[in-house]
């Protein structure tokens, strides 16, 4: 008989080793619940004395009474003390409740969709994790301990009002404005006497002389409007006047009229002036040809002010307007700026380019922007109001919806869905899902976002396993 308790208690010893140790293991005092059992609970201990272990709970057993290092007697253990790890760690579990609140269910610690009413262990043994009442607001709400949002690199940034102005690049050509162009041709037949040095490519001043010309057809209108103007009665005036009247339909400069009245002369030739300061860009008179009526003899081009034309990608035509402002760069005078406006979105896309035609106005005062010269284009585009606005790392774009992670303090985050607007300076517009103040996450928000789908799938089920 006393063999048989003999190695009973050295079962029981070795039970309670291995116990504590395994309690130690798993981060929980060793026989927490044993040690704490009231006195109520002692005096109800039936059956034999198996061991005798450490008053404070120590793991430090005895098969007969012993007293502890400062004379302290150990603690008696009967028959009907069981030690049950399950019971202790449900024990363990139940004690400590977050402030109170109701275990819902335990999740799996893998983060995997399983979860148990009860306390339970996976594969790997360890501790299925408890899921208090209050713990989320929804089923995407999640909580994340302050260990591991610094682990995790977590960081928010606080919503607020800002000004964004997208920049839109665009290559361009710069041309001439069709409005300051102008074609030298004749209305009537004439031989081109002589051609001043006037060359493809040279500055002419308005007024001064491109050739000389003789034509009959002239200098009869010119004659009639001398013979004409030598008379004095009231039928003279009215002659005068359709005289006048044949030179002009004739084409002829009012510099050259003038003359003819000053002069009271009628010329063989004239000298044909430029009829507009500019750059000659094309030249077709030659000494001594016949020129016909309606030849282009010269063409002269005003590049005082020039037009630049950009092809704008079609994804950016709805952020630009009439009258942005635009920065042209021109790639032959690095460092060079001009500054315009948008005149002209012309109404067409280049179905190969999926480009479309911008027109830029720009003043050229010194001739430096030359036709045909390529520049690069940038046209601020945005209102100029502020608008709620988060960095774009914190826009978690799934193609077809978009997600903003809002910080809700005390490690509590909550993804919310938004409707975002324009994008610019790093920005992302939200015109819809967030407020300013509100504290949006701008890193690490995709494991955040992972642990929320995580989480609404856990509730789903739990919702499932409720019904």
């Amino acid at each position: 008989m006393k063999r048989s308790i003999a190695s009973l208690v050295s079962a029981a010893l070795i039970a309670a080793g291995l116990g504590g140790y395994w309690a130690a293991g798993i981060g929980l005092a060793p026989f927490g619940p044993v040690q704490q059992a009231s006195g109520a609970e002692r005096k109800a201990a039936s059956g034999p004395v198996i061991y005798y272990r450490d008053p404070d709970g120590k793991p430090a057993y005895a098969e007969s009474p012993a007293k502890t290092l400062d004379g302290r007697d150990f603690v008696a253990v009967h028959a009907s003390e069981d030690i049950g790890f399950d019971k202790v760690q449900a024990a363990t579990a139940a004690a400590a409740p977050a402030g109170g609140k109701r275990i819902r269910f335990y999740r799996n610690p893998m983060g995997l969709p399983d979860i148990s009413p009860a306390p339970k262990k996976d594969s790997m043994g360890m501790d299925y994790i408890p899921v208090y009442e209050g713990d989320e607001e929804d089923g995407s709400t999640v909580k994340i301990s302050p260990g591991k949002l610094q682990r995790t690199g977590v960081r928010s940034e606080q919503v607020a009002r800002r000004t964004i102005a997208t920049a839109i690049r665009a290559p361009g050509v710069v041309q001439i404005d069709e409005r300051r162009q102008s074609v030298i041709s004749l209305r009537f037949d004439a031989f081109i006497e002589k051609v001043e040095n006037v060359t493809t490519g040279s500055l002419v001043r308005q007024g001064e002389p491109l050739m000389r010309l003789y034509s009959s057809s002239l200098s009869t209108a010119a004659a009639q409007y001398v013979t004409d103007l030598g008379v004095r009665d009231n039928t003279a005036v009215a002659d005068q006047r359709g005289a006048r009247r044949r030179l002009e339909n004739l084409g002829v400069p009012e510099p050259i009229i003038k003359d003819i009245e000053k002069r009271r002369e009628g010329p063989l030739a004239v000298a044909w002036p430029a009829p507009r300061t500019g750059i000659v860009t094309e030249r077709n008179a030659v000494e001594g040809m016949q020129a016909k009526t309606g030849d282009v003899l010269f063409r002269i081009a005003d590049i005082s002010a020039v037009w630049l034309l950009a092809d704008v990608a079609e994804r950016d035509l709805s952020l630009i307007a009439i009258g942005q402002t635009a920065t042209v760069k021109p790639r032959g005078y690095p460092g060079r700026t001009f500054t315009g406006k948008i005149a002209l979105i012309y109404p067409s896309i280049n179905k190969e380019t999926r480009t479309a035609r911008v027109r830029i106005e720009l003043a050229n005062p010194d001739g430096v922007l030359l036709p045909d010269m390529y520049a690069d284009v940038e046209i601020a585009s945005g209102s100029g109001e502020p608008v709620i606005a988060v960095p774009d790392s914190a826009v978690i774009d799934s193609g077809t919806r978009q997600v903003v992670i809002v910080d809700k303090g005390d490690g509590r985050f909550e993804p919310r869905e938004v409707k975002t607007g324009r994008r610019g300076d790093g920005y992302t517009e939200i015109r819809e899902g967030l407020t300013a103040g509100d504290k949006a996450v701008v890193s690490a928000n995709f494991l955040i976002d992972a642990e929320s789908n995580l989480k609404a799938a856990l509730q789903s089920l739990a919702q499932g396993d409720a019904k």
